[in-house]
This record gives structure tokens, C-alpha cells and sequence, in this order.
């Protein structure tokens, strides 16, 4: 496939042209490293601002070697049996440094949570890592992995994990399992619990519903999102309380259709939620798995679905993005829109099934009228196609990387080569030109702790006078994301965000209250924004207790 870097350059060039938009361009790109040594299919930051970067172990020699002479000696790796290379790294924001980390078994399409006390809790994956929980202590220096070569039940591959209000995690599905269990396990938990809407769901052919769209409802129970169909799920009882209509149009939104998903922020008004919405947007139509492995490529989904759950009758709402898009991943931005980035239009995920690189993010403000909601933004130059990966930072931009269609790490003819490479999506906000009206908090410090319900005073600094009407503190939990969709993910406006009071010159206070309860927001940490005419302060870091 000789012409295969040329066909990459051309649908660079026409994918940044091509989609048009009523709004400017905003946005921009900028390159930090060249190559991080590993392809990034799975990133989670952490309270210290380091991110956990990683990829699967069975894909050969990687380009970062292990520390002080290291190697992994796996009889069970069907690749390589002894890897002196790494497969994980610890990225320092701040010093902009890769640190190599050791990996002992198969992480292939697993996933994780961030628990409460900070530490990254990793599980599943693929050989000999299927049944493995893998701890990384999130406030620890120079820690390494932890594996507990036991820690599930089940195997899990492409499953979904979540905290709950209690501080554990639950871990969801997966191939060829339709029941989920939880860790860390008590005398009570020990054992798996059927979910038979996951078999109802599945696509033989296909399944469909891999890593199915987990949210935790301020009800306390969870809304699971597989193929098309959802349901409101009572995990303590095993009940299925409600089941929602399928989405619209019949086709599927879940791996390896790998459309994408975020609970909408949830704004508190007198301690309580004033509505709960999700939003389902992109995958690839029902076939293109098949058709893809034929050398047919579909066009991706251009829809997004919108149901507000907490509707008596819940119903969904249907709305048209700019373009289709599948293997995108969809982040909520502190200033409450939704980012929607990376992936192509046309195919599906899996080994190079996908074409037609997208390269343009666009954000979405739900708050808007229909039909008014999208903004195409400026576009990168690297194709982000499957496993690719993108947080959002503590300092608001986006960190992207990965993206590897090939089984191994593969640099030359083929579509879209092996990405090593580590990008920066900074949104509008971030113009220079804003930098007056960018707040800056100055109190309470970074890892300060807060209560339920308790009042927090932040003080802040804004250069031109501030509008008390259009200021809000917003608090977002830093999700694990991998295979387009942020476990995890979750943004919260509080209560009297906009009871700003001047305190000094260009000094200002606001009085917030914290969430009431873990229904609304789990135990751990969070990131605590001021966000004044849409435009987000840097982060501090707050812990939940």
C-alpha cells in the first residue's frame, strides 16, 4: 500500500475543509511530545496532575525500554515472551515528562476508575489479564502497578466500570458476560450478579453492546445504555426499575459501533437536581461491522440522541451533528458544553476498519436551541482512529493521544500508521485575547477537603468587572477513558455559583454549597472550577469526604 501516506494527507486536508459551520472556527492544537513510547488506548489523570497512560501488553516491543534494565518475563504473552519495553507511563503535565511503567499482565480493552482515596483501580483485559484488578496509588510519587492477579470473578474484556455512592467500584459486562460484580469484594459481594438486558441486547453476530454507557443517577441507581435499549438499574437489589425506548432509527451506539455518551451537567438548585439528560451521539449504522470486514465502509451515525431520565415519560429527542462520526470520544468542558473529538466517518471500530479520519472537534451547548447547538472547531493534523484516547486537564485543555488500527505497532504502509505522538486541544476559551475576563482562584488551595452540603467560599480574580449573573462554580470528576467512552464522567453545577461579591480590587468571593449527597457526586476527587461568561478558571483540586 505504497500510496497509503497520501491518501492520509488528502483526507487531512479535505477533512478540514469540509464541514462547514455557522459559527468561526475557534480552537488549537499544539504538539508536546513526538512520541510517549507507547500508543495510548487507555488514560486516567490523577489528583497529583499526572496522567496514566497504556496500551495492551501482547503487541510486541514498544518504544520506551523499562527502567534500570527491567524486562517481563511472560510465558503467556502470545507475542513476546520476554519484553524489556513498556506498556505503560506516567506523563507529568507540569514538566511535560514521560516516566515508563511496569505492566505484568495483558490489558487489552479493559477499564478502570478512579477511587475515592485517589488511586487508579484498573481491571480486566484480555489472556492472562482477564480476571486481574491492577491498583496505581494516584498519590504517590514514583509507585509503580500493583496486581492482584484474582481481584474479579469473571473474565472481563471491553467492560464498563463506575463508582458507586459507597466509595466501591462495579464492574459491567464484558465479552460473553451478561452479569456484573463488584471490588473491592466484601463477605456479601463475593460472587457475580445476572443482568440479563445485556443478553437481551447482544448482537450475536456482533455484540454490540461492549463497554455499554454507565451513568450513576442522583437516585443512586445506575442508567445502562447497550446497542440501542436502556434501562434503570437497581444494582443493590438487582432489579431493573424502568426501561427506556430505544433510541431512534434502530441502529447501534456501542462497541464495536463505538458511538459515544456523557450525562449532561447536573445543576443543584436547593440541594436537589433540577433535571437528569443523557446524550448519545455518532457510531456506525447496523451492518458496518460485517460490510467493514468486506472492504465496505459505511458512513458513519451524524445523530445524537437526547432523554431527559428523570421524566416521568422519558422520550428522546433526536438532533443532527455537523458530520458523522464514529470512534469519537465526548467530554464535558468546565464551562458545562460537551467537546466531541476524535474518530472518522466512515467504518467502525476494529483493525483497520475505519476510514476517512475526522479531524475537527466540534462542541455542543445543550443549554441552546435545537438546531443551534453544534460549533466545528479548528482541526488538529494527526488522525485519532481507533484506540485513541482524550481526558480533559486540570489547567482546561484536552490530552490526546493514541490511535493504533493495526495489531501490532505498525509505522508504513498502511492507512493510518501507529500514533505515538501526544497533542493539546486548547478550546476558545484559552485565547490570549480572553485572558482578562479568565478567572483565577486563589483560595482554598489545590487538595483542599470539602463536605457534603457544606458551604465552600472560593475567592478569585478576574481582570474586567465581573457579572455575578453569569459566574458558576462547577465540579468535574476526572474519568478513565478508553474505546470512546470516559467512565466516570460527571460535572456538577453547585448551588450559589452566582453569589459573587467583591472583596477587593478585581477580587472577588463566591459562596457555593457542596453537593448534598454521593448519589450526586461519590466520594474522591474533583476538579473545582470558576467559570465567569463561559470562560473556566484553571482547576483546583478538592477531595469529596
Amino acid at each position: 500500500m505504497a500510496s497509503a501516506s497520501c491518501i492520509i494527507l488528502s483526507s487531512c486536508f479535505l477533512a478540514s475543509l469540509l464541514y462547514p459551520t455557522a459559527t468561526a472556527l475557534g480552537g488549537s492544537w499544539s504538539l508536546l511530545k513526538q512520541s510517549i513510547g507507547i500508543s495510548g488506548m487507555h488514560m486516567q489523570q490523577l489528583p497529583t496532575d499526572r496522567v496514566i497512560i497504556f496500551d495492551r501488553t501482547d503487541v510486541g516491543a514498544t518504544k520506551i525500554s523499562l527502567p534500570d534494565g527491567k524486562c517481563r518475563d511472560d510465558k503467556n504473552d502470545q507475542t513476546l515472551k520476554k519484553d524489556c519495553t513498556a506498556h505503560s507511563i506516567e506523563y507529568n503535565v507540569a514538566s511535560n515528562s514521560v516516566r515508563p511503567l511496569m505492566i505484568l499482565t495483558d490489558t487489552w480493552c479493559s477499564s478502570g476508575a478512579l477511587m475515592p482515596d485517589g488511586s487508579l483501580m484498573q481491571s480486566g483485559g484480555f489472556n492472562d489479564g482477564d480476571h486481574v484488578v491492577r491498583v496505581f496509588k494516584g498519590l504517590c510519587n514514583k509507585c509503580d502497578w500493583v496486581e492482584m492477579p484474582f481481584g474479579l470473578i469473571q473474565r472481563r474484556w471491553y467492560a464498563t466500570n463506575h463508582i458507586l455512592p459507597d466509595g466501591r467500584m462495579i464492574v459491567i459486562g464484558g465479552r460473553g458476560q451478561f452479569n456484573y460484580e463488584f471490588f473491592p469484594k466484601t463477605a456479601m459481594t463475593r460472587k457475580t450478579y445476572d443482568l440479563p438486558f445485556l443478553l437481551q441486547t447482544r448482537d450475536a453476530k456482533v455484540e454490540n453492546n461492549l463497554y455499554p454507557f454507565v451513568f450513576l443517577n442522583p437516585d443512586g441507581h445506575l442508567f445502562v445504555f447497550a446497542n440501542k435499549g436502556a434501562i434503570l438499574l437497581d444494582y443493590s437489589r438487582n432489579q431493573v426499575l424502568k426501561k427506556y425506548p430505544e433510541i431512534p432509527g434502530g441502529d447501534p451506539r456501542n462497541y464495536p459501533s463505538s458511538g459515544s455518551a456523557v450525562l449532561l451537567p447536573l445543576r443543584l438548585v436547593n440541594g436537589k437536581v433540577d433535571s437528569v439528560e443523557i446524550l448519545v451521539c455518532g457510531g456506525a449504522p447496523k451492518g458496518a461491522f460485517v460490510n467493514a470486514k468486506k472492504g465496505i465502509f459505511n458512513e458513519a451515525l451524524d445523530t445524537c440522541g437526547r432523554i431527559k431520565i428523570s421524566d416521568p415519560d422519558p422520550k428522546w429527542s433526536m438532533e443532527k451533528m455537523p458530520m458523522g462520526r464514529v470512534m469519537g470520544d465526548m467530554l464535558l468542558l468546565p464551562n458545562r458544553n460537551v467537546l466531541i473529538i476524535n474518530g472518522g466517518s466512515k467504518g467502525t471500530a476494529g483493525w483497520g476498519y475505519g476510514r476517512n479520519p475526522v479531524l475537527n472537534p466540534v462542541i455542543y451547548r445543550h443549554d441552546n436551541p435545537i438546531n443551534s447547538r453544534f460549533e466545528v472547531q479548528n482541526p488538529s493534523t494527526i488522525p485519532r482512529m481507533y484506540h485513541s484516547t482524550a481526558i480533559l486537564l486540570r489547567d482546561t485543555r484536552i490530552l490526546v493521544c493514541g490511535s493504533n488500527p493495526q495489531k501490532f505497532y505498525t509505522f508504513r504502509n498502511v492507512f493510518f500508521p501507529t500514533e505515538l505522538s501526544l497533542e493539546a486541544f486548547s478550546p476558545w476559551y484559552l485565547n490570549p485575547n480572553l485572558h482578562g475576563t479568565r478567572p483565577k482562584i486563589i483560595s482554598p488551595a489545590t487538595q483542599t477537603r470539602i463536605r457534603y452540603n457544606k458551604r465552600i467560599i472560593i475567592r478569585f480574580i478576574v481582570e474586567n468587572k465581573v457579572d455575578p449573573s453569569s459566574t458558576l462554580v462547577t465540579m468535574v470528576a476526572p474519568s478513565f477513558n478508553t474505546h470512546s467512552f470516559s467512565m466516570n464522567q460527571r460535572l456538577m453545577v453547585l448551588d450559589g455559583g452566582n453569589t459573587v461579591n467583591a472583596v477587593g480590587k478585581s477580587t472577588y468571593e463566591v459562596n457555593a454549597v457542596a453537593p448534598p449527597s454521593g448519589n450526586i457526586a461519590p466520594a474522591g476527587f474533583y476538579m473545582l472550577f470558576v467559570v465567569h461568561q463561559d470562560v473556566p478558571s484553571d482547576g483546583i483540586w478538592v477531595s469529596m469526604q
